[in-house]
This record gives C-alpha cells, structure tokens and sequence, in this order.
C-alpha cells in the first residue's frame, strides 16, 4: 500500500475521527453487555434449579435500535452522529426532551483523544492499530465497572490474550515482558485479595481487577506493573477520599478499582512507567 496513504489513514485526525464512532459504540457496550449478562445469567440460573424466572427480552449489541430512555423514541441515524448529535440536540430527547447525559460524548471524545494520542506516540505503524484496541477496551471496561463494579471475563480474558499475541507478533513489548507481566500482575492483587481476605474476613477486590492487571501486564510488560498498581491506587484514594467528603459515596461505601487500573495503565503508556514512579517519589 502507498505510504502516503498509509500515513493518512493512521495520522492522528483520521484516528480521532474513528476514535469518535468507536467511542459511541463503546457507549453502547457499556451500557449493554451487563444487561447481556445479567440475562444470561438468570437464565442459566433457572435451567440449573429447574425453575422459571421473568427475564427481560434478549438484547444485543446490535439490537434493538437505540431508543430514549425516558419515552422509548427510537433514536434516527442523524441522533447519533457523535458528539455533533448531541450538540445540535441541546443534550436532549428530540421527542420528549428529556436530558441526555453528558457522558456519552464524553466518552466518545476521551475515545478520540486516545486514538490521536496513541497515533502521535507510535506514528503509521501498525501497533498503533493495536493500541488503540487496548484502548477502546480499557475505555469499556472503566466504564462497565464504574456503572457496576463489574469487570467482564469477555473483555479482560480477550485483552489478556491479545497483549500475549501482540507481543508473539513484535508489536509491543518482548514476548517474555508480556509472558511474566500477565503473570506479576495477576499474582500480585491476587496476593493482596487473599491477605486483606484474611486478615479480615472481608473482601477486598473482585476477581476481575487480577485479571485486569494480567491484561495490562501482558499489553506493558513484566517492568510496569508496580507503576500501574501505584499510580491506580493514589489516583482512587484520592477519587474515594473527595466522593467521601462529599457525600457522594455509594452503598456499602465502595469505589470500584478498575477505572483506576485502566487509566493508569494508559497514563503509564503515553507518559512512561519511570516518570510515574518519579512523580510517585519511588525512583
């Protein structure tokens, strides 16, 4: 392929413009697939007790279309231009004007930030492909967890294995990097669910977080776990003590770990695990 159409392609504009229409796909993941879930497993649940249960109609990523939450107006093609749509809407429903939250642009914007980002970073290369993968899915999954403290097996254990396989194909990080990295990162949360478990007969952290830190650990390598887990844990204890003094704290009083593992997790890719350790006062 030409090199100057390679280039195009990969730039950073035209990476920010599909980093936009990812991002509302990403919107619709985030909102979805525990649903998707949830029925899945109720259903699952009843086979196994013999017994029915009232599930909600089967929904997908692709259907059905996408309606307004608050009066069930099917949303038409031209609603859905990210971002542009919002914008021309006023941030409402076009049929009942019910508000539409501000974070679906958002993330399409955070989406197309990153995908210009990483194109800038790594320039028309195809690891930048890749990386912006590992991005969109870190996208989805802070999002999934911070809505429901859930961090889906179908998005973490694919990441894993796509941080394995871009290593194997010399995209990322030396296969070994990737190999232990998926190994440090799942030991050492693991190690401290089991101690924090035992010492008070609580828990801690779900089990989606090691698999997370595995994941990221293939994607960055066996050297960038410590600053991911570091910078992940003074980002939401500074997160967890301002929803605290402001009373915004959910039931249970919990902060889900996850956004935190996967913005740190790209702050360490685009600004380097040693500046991170620095900032932190551990280098």
């Amino acid at each position: 392929m030409d090199t100057l159409l390679i280039d195009t392609l990969l730039s950073p504009w035209t990476l920010s413009l599909a980093g936009l229409c990812i991002g509302s796909f990403l919107n619709v993941v985030i909102h979805r697939l525990p649903l998707m879930l949830e029925r899945g497993w109720k259903l699952d649940s009843a086979d196994l007790l013999g017994v029915k249960v009232d599930v909600p109609a089967e929904i997908t990523l692709s259907a059905p279309r996408s309606r307004c939450t608050s009066c069930g107006h099917r949303i038409a093609w031209h609603e859905n231009i990210p971002v542009l749509s919002y914008l021309r809407l006023g941030g409402k429903c076009s049929a009942c004007k019910a508000r539409i939250s501000p974070r679906y642009p958002a993330f399409e914007i955070v989406t197309a930030l990153l995908f210009a980002g990483l194109a800038w970073r790594f320039g028309a290369h195809l690891s930048t492909l890749a990386w912006c993968g590992f991005a969109a899915v870190l996208v989805a999954l802070a999002g999934i967890d911070w809505d429901t403290t859930l961090l889906p097996d179908s998005l973490t254990l694919p990441l894993l294995w796509a941080g394995l396989i871009a290593s194997a194909l010399g995209l990322t990080v030396p296969l070994s990097a990737a190999v232990w990295g998926a190994v440090a990162g799942y030991l050492s949360l693991w190690s401290v669910y089991w101690l924090f478990k035992l010492a008070t007969g609580k828990e801690g952290m779900g089990h989606g977080d090691f698999k997370l830190l595995a994941a990221l650990g293939a994607w960055l390598g066996v050297s960038m776990v410590l600053p991911v887990v570091l910078g992940a844990s003074v980002i939401g204890a500074v997160v967890g003590i301002g929803m605290k003094l402001a009373s915004t704290l959910r039931e249970g009083r919990y902060v889900p770990f996850g956004p935190f593992l996967a913005g740190s997790g790209l702050a360490v890719l685009f600004i380097g695990g040693p500046t991170i350790l620095d900032w932190l006062g551990w280098a």
